[in-house]
């Protein structure tokens, strides 16, 4: 068999893939740009740059924790450390540049701490075997304690140019999605990332096949970590400087994101675009209900029941679709 020939079956079989994955996303993506368009007949401002600027800055750090939780839930983990290592990224951003390092040793010192947590996360959960939920659940109480031992309390700054750059009236926070997309998709295309799939839909078979599991699930740690902290980074710039406890919503919300957009808890199911994508519709979804002028707790509920909705919609099509397939064999 030629290679020519040998190129068509394995095209036809990526493609088979993709739609595989696909499935679940295209009834998220009509839900998506149903509230999109509510929004926008509610405030039409966010048809102009500066108003879809501030939107995307609204969307970008909730956009970076769900692609954080996404990658250890394809994995097959969880992380309930992800607020309090945003708060750590934001007190250390606004502490460092604040100091004599000025914004490129905040940047590094952020990237050092996101990657420092995620990696020591990741290595006792992976090597020590213990489950996730719990080493995560344990972070969550020693990262929020560090952050609150850099700032006891909000303080620290942020340089106003570097808050005007992320969070003025130009979409910079889409153009850095973008990016970080691009980035994932080249990652993903590495054995590191191609590995978190079969590692976390069969880890013991992937084992055996040769696969890095070990390696893959502590580097997915390890990203998860400094997307967080980048994440804590981008809120300290939207409020110029630092709060201790400013992450504490996006622990739920990303995992919320996570599963919207149609990633598994049990592992290997599931795409990162699809994670954005949850990320999206959660953040509309808030804007909408907060134009609606519903109270909070109207919110709340609101949210909740759209959340289920959303989540139950596709596993109810999928048992309708079962019973055509048995007729149609």
């Amino acid at each position: 068999m030629t290679s020519a020939s040998a190129a068509g079956p394995r095209r036809s079989l990526y493609w088979s893939v993709q739609a595989r994955r696909n499935r679940g996303i295209r009834g998220l993506a009509v839900v998506v740009a149903g509230f999109l368009a509510l929004y926008a007949a509610l405030f039409p401002g966010l048809l102009t740059l500066a108003g879809f600027a501030k939107f995307s800055q609204t969307w970008f750090p909730l956009a970076l924790t769900g692609m954080a939780q996404a990658m250890l839930m394809l994995a097959g983990g969880i992380s309930l450390s992800m607020g309090a290592t945003v708060s750590l990224g934001a007190v250390v951003a606004a502490s460092v540049m604040a100091g004599s390092l000025g914004v490129a040793g905040g940047i590094a010192a952020v990237v050092a701490t996101g990657l420092l947590v995620g990696a020591a996360t990741g290595f006792i959960a992976v090597r020590l075997r213990l489950p996730a939920i719990i080493v995560t659940l344990a972070g969550s109480f020693i990262v929020g304690g560090a952050a609150l031992l850099v700032l006891p309390r909000p303080g620290g700054s942020v340089p106003p140019w570097l808050s005007d750059l992320l969070a003025g009236s130009t979409p910079t926070a889409f153009a850095l999605l973008v990016v970080v997309m691009l980035l994932w998709k080249l990652y993903a295309a590495t054995p590191l990332g191609l590995s978190l799939y079969a590692a976390g839909e069969n880890p013991v078979g992937a084992h055996r096949s040769g696969v890095p599991v070990e390696a893959a699930l502590i580097c997915a740690y390890a990203i998860s970590g400094t997307l967080a902290a980048l994440a804590g980074l981008f809120v300290a710039a939207q409020t110029g400087s630092g709060d201790p406890v400013i992450g504490q919503a996006f622990t739920l919300n990303s995992i919320a994101a996570a599963v919207l957009g149609g990633v598994g808890f049990l592992g290997g199911q599931g795409t990162m675009r699809g994670a954005v994508m949850g990320s999206l519709l959660l953040t509309a979804m808030i804007n909408v209900m907060f134009f609606l002028g519903l109270p909070p707790v109207a919110q709340y509920i609101a949210q909740g029941l759209i959340i289920v909705g959303a989540v139950a919609l596709p596993q109810v099509a999928e048992r309708l679709r079962r019973p055509r397939k048995r007729r149609s064999t």
